[in-house]
């Protein structure tokens, strides 16, 4: 998604590229890809802008000042609605973009979710129930893997050889398992009349 700023490069007002700086300004400190469209060096940017502000926004006398701000095709609002949801800190709602994680946005957005429905965000039943799931999985796998390695290590002392280290004997173990699964699974995979 492009934000699209309408701008007079041109503009006689000092009112209006005071407004314009102070967008463009914020844009920057928040990151926001924008793009600047002068409708004083452009008839077709002029003619779009005016064609895509909404009846209800346009002034009395019809004519759109600039500037003005969309994001694609959608009309976002002027500088009055840009400084209003600047100062209400949800410049990324106006903009029609996610805020990102961790800003004040995003924050407020999460606050406000776990008042209306008592729930974080992330908190999801069907996620919750998985990744249990996938915890119980992993536990159960580590138990088996401190099984193994006390079966080996009781093998180790029944059989210690004082020349031998115990990570030697597991590496040992371990090549042995390799090469018995090797051999089992090519003598699986032979044709029962050979």
């Amino acid at each position: 998604m492009v934000i699209k700023v309408f701008l007079a490069s041109s503009s006689g007002s000092t009112a209006i590229k005071k407004k314009q700086q102070d967008v463009v300004a914020f844009l920057e400190a928040l990151k926001v890809d924008y793009t600047e469209l002068d409708i004083a060096c452009s008839e077709e940017n002029r003619m779009w802008m005016r064609q895509n502000v909404p009846q209800d926004k346009k002034p009395a006398n019809g004519i759109p000042l600039p500037p003005q701000i969309f994001n694609e095709e959608s009309y976002c609002g002027d500088y009055e609605t840009f400084f209003d949801a600047k100062e209400d800190n949800s410049v990324y709602t106006f903009l029609g973009l996610p805020p990102p994680p961790g800003s004040k946005e995003a924050v407020q957005a999460e606050e406000e979710h776990i008042m209306q429905n008592g729930t974080h965000v992330e908190e999801n039943p069907d996620d919750s129930v998985q990744a249990q799931a996938e915890e119980e999985e992993e536990q159960e796998e580590e138990e088996a893997e401190v099984e193994e390695a006390s079966r080996l290590l009781a093998v180790w002392t029944m059989t210690s050889h004082n020349s031998l280290s115990f990570s030697f004997f597991l590496m040992c173990q371990r090549e042995k398992k390799k090469t018995w699964k090797t051999h089992r699974s090519k003598r699986l995979s032979k044709p029962s009349g050979q």
